[in-house]
């Protein structure tokens, strides 16, 4: 149940908003061509979509675009009331700011990857980012256009100094290069990064239970085995065909840890990645 709502309309357009909620609650995000910054200055909120779900406690945030449905928050039954304070970037408010002069962080970063939300997590700037929201609505009749632009410019700096900015920029390029891959090509574009099955799950917006149910069917093998034994192979074709250092192999591979590399690859090829140049170059 909504308590008190306030909000400030940039350009005939809602950019900021100050919601405060009795939980339980929940909000489902209408399909739009925007993106949504949720900051919990209150309470904690719980993010769904499909079977995906994500925490967000106290001073932490949420970044996320709307251009897919199924998206919703719900609040959880602390007891307590919970207050949410939301800015909203729209591509055609962005592009009446910037002179159509966009952004880096809104300009694609050749990723493959479907994911459409990233928690950040409490961050110094960010908090005295919202402190300086929470003084206009008290004062609203200090707000005005030129304020308005300034905030949405300040928050947009704030989040390409972030942590996790590269998750942050595939997010908010979608607005103005919406692309959807299939589940495998972002498997086969991630295979040798080093990146844990988690993310791999982000990266198509599911559940890490979903996403080995799915991965299950369409390779009839675990994700952890088949990218390790993806990744060895490729590793037995640089010894081969490279004079790089094993360990920049290993890492290069996926790997970034030399002794796990190592042990991995005898358990595979039954011998060491050193001796397995060796004989098959002599031979």
């Amino acid at each position: 149940m909504t308590i008190d709502y306030k909000k400030f309309d940039l350009f005939g357009k809602t950019l900021i908003q100050k919601v405060e909620l009795k939980p339980p609650f929940e909000f489902v995000f209408p399909v739009a061509e925007q993106a949504c910054f949720l900051y919990m200055l209150k309470g904690e909120m719980e993010y769904q979509s499909a079977d995906d779900r994500l925490k967000i406690p106290t001073h932490h945030a949420l970044l996320l675009n709307c251009i897919n449905s199924g998206k919703q928050i719900q609040g959880t039954n602390s007891g307590s009331d919970s207050e949410i304070v939301i800015v909203t970037f729209h591509p055609d408010i962005l592009k009446k700011v910037y002179d159509k002069e966009i952004p880096l962080i809104f300009k694609p970063n050749n990723q493959i990857t479907n994911q459409s939300r990233g928690a950040i997590n409490n961050d110094f700037l960010i908090q005295k980012y919202i402190e300086g929201l929470l003084f206009y609505f008290e004062n609203p009749s200090l707000v005005n256009d030129e304020i308005l632009v300034l905030k949405l410019k300040e928050i947009i700096l704030l989040l390409s100094q972030t942590q996790g900015v590269e998750t942050i920029q595939v997010i908010l390029s979608q607005l103005f290069s919406p692309t959807t891959y299939t589940f495998k090509q972002i498997i086969e574009a991630n295979l040798f990064s080093p990146i844990s099955v988690e993310d791999l799950a982000q990266k198509i917006n599911l559940s890490v239970s979903s996403f080995k149910r799915e991965f299950k069917k369409l390779y009839n093998d675990s994700p952890a085995n088949y990218i390790k034994t993806k990744r060895l192979e490729r590793a037995a074709e640089l010894l081969l065909a490279s004079n790089e250092r094993i360990t920049d192999i290993a890492f290069e591979c996926g790997f970034n840890d030399l002794a796990n590399f190592t042990k991995s690859f005898h358990d595979r090829f039954s011998t060491s990645p050193s001796n397995y140049r060796l004989k098959q170059k002599e031979g």
